[in-house]
């Protein structure tokens, strides 16, 4: 399948804004792009319920969180909840870049979102992002109470370098004993930082995110000897049985297409349920692009099917 004719138009896009690569600046330079090239691709922003500020404890102090209660829930109900972990190679995002996925996420669903501001590279390195979201997500369950959240019904998701953090604490909390996971919703999941699948080669120049991009990302992020940390690359893990069912959601065009369909595979072969999706005509990042690509507001109707069934109370 060719390039979706709306991608195209993004890739020809920011081919023509001639703004430097990631790769070529600073962190806080790139931040600052990422986050000022939000807006043009972005849809509306969607009403909410309730949206809240939040601080959870973590091993280096507070961790920022915003917490969204999505429109039609009531009000005084628990609700389940997705435990989001924003994308951007562990180095650029932040709550307001992916503020608009959690709200459609928290309105598809009818469920609570909790967005985590967690720490990144090249200023933390790894583990730091890992030992964030676990004791978000655990700090989550334990205050569910107070936050009118439904505790034996939490999921994770994220994106890209958050799809990854959310397939780790995946597999941390089923080795710690919990809290229990219903559901993990992962899209376009870096999976294995070794990144030598055949789609890196084929779509690391040309389709938004660069090989050179993802090296950038990587160093900010690991020390060489952090590649085959399952906790780095959680392809690598030793035991994928007994996780949380999953919906992996890839793009056509993307160095980490290989890698996320290789990542569902094993779930499978490990007695896992999968439901996976590839987005055939679209590069890296789409999810964020629902101003201007029309796949991006599928996929999200898509993830917030999946939710709305993962939480639907078990029949006694």
């Amino acid at each position: 399948m060719p390039v979706d004719p709306q991608m195209q138009a993004v890739i020809e896009r920011a081919n023509k804004a001639g703004l430097p690569p990631y790769y070529t600046v600073s962190a806080l330079e790139a931040r600052r792009l990422y986050k000022e090239t939000r807006a043009a691709l972005s849809p509306p922003v969607p009403e909410v319920q309730a949206v809240r500020e939040l601080a959870a404890s973590g091993p280096a102090g507070a961790i920022a969180l915003r917490l969204y209660r999505g429109q039609g829930c009531a009000a005084d109900a628990p609700l389940p909840a997705l435990v989001y972990f924003h994308g951007g190679g562990w180095t650029i995002g932040d709550l307001d870049t992916h503020d608009i996925v959690c709200r459609t996420l928290a309105n598809k669903a009818r469920c609570a979102v909790v967005a985590v501001d967690y720490r990144m590279g090249p200023e933390h390195k790894f583990p730091a992002a890992v030992d964030d979201c676990l004791a978000a997500t655990r700090w989550v369950a334990g205050q569910a109470a107070t936050l009118g959240i439904d505790a034996a019904r939490i999921a994770v998701g994220g994106d890209s370098a958050g799809g990854n953090l959310a397939a780790v604490v995946a597999i941390t909390l089923r080795d710690a004993g919990g809290p229990p996971l219903v559901f993990q919703a992962l899209v376009y999941p870096a999976t294995d930082q070794r990144m030598d699948s055949a789609s890196h080669s084929k779509f690391g120049v040309g389709y938004l995110l660069t090989r050179n991009n993802m090296l950038w990302f990587r160093d900010n992020y690991l020390a060489p000897g952090d590649y085959d940390d399952w906790r780095a690359s959680p392809l690598r893990a030793a035991d994928l049985a007994r996780l949380p069912p999953a919906h992996i959601i890839t793009a056509g065009y993307d160095p980490l297409v290989d890698e996320g369909r290789a990542y569902s595979d094993c779930l499978v072969a490990a007695g896992v349920p999968v439901l996976y999706e590839c987005f055939e005509g679209m590069a890296h990042g789409f999810l964020t692009m629902g101003g201007v690509v029309a796949a991006a507001n599928h996929a999200l109707y898509r993830l917030g099917q999946s939710l709305a069934l993962a939480f639907k109370p078990a029949r006694s």
